[in-house]
């Protein structure tokens, strides 16, 4: 799948759906990587937002902030110094947290 279809799939995902794998994703536990996700969510729903997991493809997570975190200025550093952090300490495999 070319870089440009990949695109057009995380544009066009819904935030109801639950996940979408690419090829070469088997290397992320999706459950652990789930049971991770809502250890975090807690703390983004205490601030009035939360998150969608979007898929993965190989060692990338995608995501997206929502509620109060998809528009707030510090979501760039909750995303890298929290969510990335947290997540590839827990989960093996992921090499990248990305949000759209």
């Amino acid at each position: 799948m070319s870089t440009e279809q990949q695109s057009s799939i995380i544009e066009v995902a819904s935030p109801t759906d639950r996940v979408f794998d690419e090829p070469g994703s088997e290397e992320i536990d999706l459950d652990l990587l789930n049971e991770t996700l809502e250890y975090i969510r807690p703390a983004l729903q205490a601030d009035g937002g939360d998150l969608v997991l979007l898929g993965t493809e190989g060692g990338k997570v995608t995501l997206q902030l929502v509620g109060a975190c998809g528009g707030c200025p510090l979501s760039t550093m909750t995303l890298t110094a929290g969510i990335e952090r947290i997540v590839t300490d827990r989960v093996p495999g992921v090499t990248e947290v990305v949000a759209v």
